[in-house]
């Protein structure tokens, strides 16, 4: 489902005099469909960058990023943004830890939005996305509330909801129960595992033991790349 050759990337620091920094090099990776790949290694290591680049958010500085999208395989590494874009429409979703989202649309719209895009009627994808947050402890009184107000690990968990709703069959998952408490971490360990008996491919960055070890089929470990040279 995924594969990458020779992945390397470096920021050119512009207000630096064009310092370069290298992050990483030679990311040879491959994560097949049903099963979750979990980055390790310290801070500093290139994992959030890793991440970012397989999504296409961070254009690579050298190397290929080959997605299953279409039967066929898409090197997002080298491909215009309409093809990025199409990509991540239909075959690969990724959760930040984050909630970035549009002010004053209630949570319900927020998670429906996705399967509304492709094709599902409103209705159905709204009673999709109101099974799920309450699926992830979200009670029904908050659904019709913009999730501005809400605390981290709420607003984490409409992030999980949005992430999870349209089922892609590529998953990357960035510190998924960074914020969560014990109840609501086992949900969605449950909803990774889930997705990966269903064949979906997976890659997360998780700092809990616990977690890494109910979802990870393999690390991947990487080093930050002044002690990798």
């Amino acid at each position: 489902m995924i594969r990458t050759e020779g992945l390397a990337k470096t920021f050119t620091l512009h207000l630096r005099g064009g310092m370069q920094l290298p992050v990483f090099s030679g990311i040879d990776l491959t994560v097949h469909s049903g099963e979750c790949v979990v980055l390790s290694g310290p801070s500093g290591a290139g994992k959030s960058t890793l991440m970012r680049s397989l999504y296409g958010n961070y254009r690579a500085g050298a190397g290929h990023i080959w997605i299953r999208h279409h039967g066929g395989m898409v090197d997002i590494a080298a491909s215009e943004p309409r093809i990025v874009l199409a990509v991540r429409r239909e075959t690969l979703v990724y959760v930040s830890q984050f909630l970035r989202v549009v002010p004053r649309v209630s949570t319900l719209d927020i998670v429906a939005d996705e399967p509304i895009t492709r094709g599902i009627a409103p209705d159905e994808a709204r009673d999709m996305a109101g099974s799920l947050l309450l699926r992830l402890n979200i009670p029904r009184r908050m659904h019709g509330i913009p999730p501005a107000t809400f605390s981290g690990g709420e607003q984490q968990r409409v992030n999980v909801a949005r992430g999870f709703i349209a089922a892609h069959p590529i998953l990357l998952l960035d510190e998924p129960t960074a914020s969560l408490d014990a109840e609501n971490r086992s949900v969605v360990v449950g909803m990774i595992q889930e997705a990966k008996a269903r064949g979906t491919a997976v890659v997360a960055i998780c700092h809990d033991a616990d977690v890494r070890a109910a979802i990870a089929d393999r690390l991947y470990p990487l080093s930050p790349a002044r002690e990798a040279a």
